[in-house]
């Protein structure tokens, strides 16, 4: 049985939630990406996710301006978030469940990486012969 921390992305780039969106989607195409993690304000507050679908939902869809909106006012925060030792199997149903591709992955609140829908489709996949 394959665990979250079999098929996590560790390599976690993170904004601010104070970033302005023209930064964050900067951020998205120089690193090949399509979210970023945003960061805690201390470290007691929730981890966030601002992702394609936030950008087309506020800048397109309502007309929203890239230089004045924060991060903050168009990310998914709290994200949900799974521990590393979850069996895959539940992992994909949070995602189903709630209709999201990501999953943060949280140790005591600290930040350890993300899955994503398409990692858990490849480790599936890979045990199809």
């Amino acid at each position: 049985m394959k665990l979250v921390k079999d098929v996590m992305v560790t390599d976690n780039i993170t904004i601010s939630p104070f970033a302005k969106v023209r930064e964050a989607l900067s951020m998205m195409k120089q690193h090949g990406v399509k979210s970023l993690i945003v960061e805690r304000q201390n470290e007691h507050d929730a981890w966030g996710l601002i992702t394609y679908t936030n950008v087309l939902k506020a800048v397109i869809s309502e007309d929203g301006d890239i230089d004045l909106l924060n991060v903050y006012d168009i990310c998914a925060k709290p994200v949900i978030s799974v521990g590393e030792n979850l069996a895959l199997r539940h992992a994909a149903r949070l995602m189903t469940e709630h209709r999201v591709k990501r999953l943060l992955v949280l140790a005591d609140n600290d930040l350890k990486g993300f899955v994503v829908m398409d990692d858990i489709m490849q480790a599936l996949l890979d045990t199809i012969d």
